[in-house]
């Protein structure tokens, strides 16, 4: 695909960009600490990959030296990106087919046609660190996307007859999927097998946006019966109500071999109640519940402080781990602290290695 001579400029600058942030946040390792983690040595630490306000898939090696940072930090699990507004992070021949371009373009063009999935598999895997593909945004695609342009019927529609939705009062439109759509179905399940038969991944990984899983669950695990069913979602009310999402039902059907519930707050008293639910303490104990914790955004950033308070919060309540949303925020300088005292922080909260729980210790 030729781009166009804009879209050619917003690359350099994006490369410019990213470049000027991983020469400042990449190359400064801090030396061991020496106080040690309070967990038993099984723990998830697991990171979201996204191509949303994030160079790290785009910029050629800067995947790499994420991926040795995280491994010498002691992160065991990547969360990375294959699927967002209506498009695949990969070489899909089942999204060419169906929306006529097999891989986000961009992505293309800045890896130079470089299967990123598979270099992120091999390198991670090299690290000693778990890869999880992560199914993002889910039914949810944006309104003048491919997806959405040649498969109008595959649309849910308003009573109004609408088909799409204005996302947190921004003029920014999005049209779902039918989740009720057997063309709908059968599409999200081969991408979920594309990935799991094509891929030597861990598991897969589903978002808050996603309201489907007894199919996908049995394709996936036809195709590799030890892959894991990874969902990170809302807390259980708010994504029932919102998003149609009963994972409550899911655990306990057994369609999901690992939870990690988004508690996105500041304040800690609201962080701490979301932990305690009856939601939640229904499904302890079943498969391995972690935690996800936000560690800021360029319009939200959040202190180190914070994030530790959170973190020491969660191994209190001794739930199986914790993953952090996203990679630029855990240290870039867009942060209210300097990368080198966030990074320290990090080496002191995984001091030492941790393996990852396995869903068979909850059998």
């Amino acid at each position: 695909m030729k781009l166009s001579r804009l879209k050619y400029v917003a690359c350099l600058l994006l490369i410019f960009i990213a470049l000027l942030w991983y020469r400042n946040t990449i190359p400064f390792l801090v030396s061991p600490a020496n106080s040690s983690s309070n967990n038993n040595g099984i723990e998830l630490r697991g990171v979201w990959l996204t191509n949303v306000a994030s160079g790290v898939l785009f910029v050629p090696g800067t995947i790499n030296r994420s991926l040795k940072m995280l491994s010498q930090l002691n992160f065991n699990t990547v969360y990375p990106v294959v699927w967002n507004r209506g498009t695949t992070l990969y070489p899909s021949e089942v999204a060419r087919q169906v929306t006529g371009t097999g891989e986000q373009p961009l992505l293309k063009f800045m890896q130079g046609g470089t299967d990123v999935l598979h270099k992120i598999v091999k390198l991670g895997h090299g690290k000693d660190l778990q890869v999880v593909p992560w199914f993002e945004y889910g039914l949810m695609a944006p309104a003048n996307s491919s997806l959405a342009k040649s498969h109008q019927e595959w649309l849910t529609q308003s009573r109004d007859n609408d088909y799409s939705i204005e996302e947190e009062g921004k003029q920014k439109y999005h049209v779902w999927l039918n989740p009720l759509n057997p063309e709908v179905q059968q599409f999200l399940q081969d991408l979920v097998v594309e990935v799991v038969r094509n891929y030597d991944v861990d598991g897969i990984q589903f978002d808050d946006h996603f309201g489907l899983f007894s199919k996908i669950t049995q394709s996936a695990k036809a195709v590799k019966p030890d892959i894991t069913i990874s969902l990170a979602t809302n807390p259980y009310q708010f994504a029932y109500t919102e998003y149609l999402q009963d994972w409550l039902t899911w655990v306990e059907e057994g369609l999901v071999d690992e939870l990690i519930l988004q508690v996105y707050r500041d304040d800690i008293g609201s962080f701490s109640t979301e932990l305690s639910t009856d939601t939640i303490k229904k499904v302890r104990g079943k498969i391995p519940i972690s935690i996800a914790i936000f560690t800021g955004n360029p319009q939200h950033p959040v202190s180190m402080e914070q994030i530790e308070e959170q973190v020491k919060t969660v191994r209190d309540r001794r739930f199986d781990g914790l993953s952090f949303f996203y990679w630029e925020s855990l240290w870039s300088y867009l942060t209210p602290d300097s990368p080198r005292k966030r990074r320290q922080t990090f080496q002191t909260l995984f001091s030492q290695p941790a393996l990852v729980p396995e869903f068979s210790r909850f059998q």
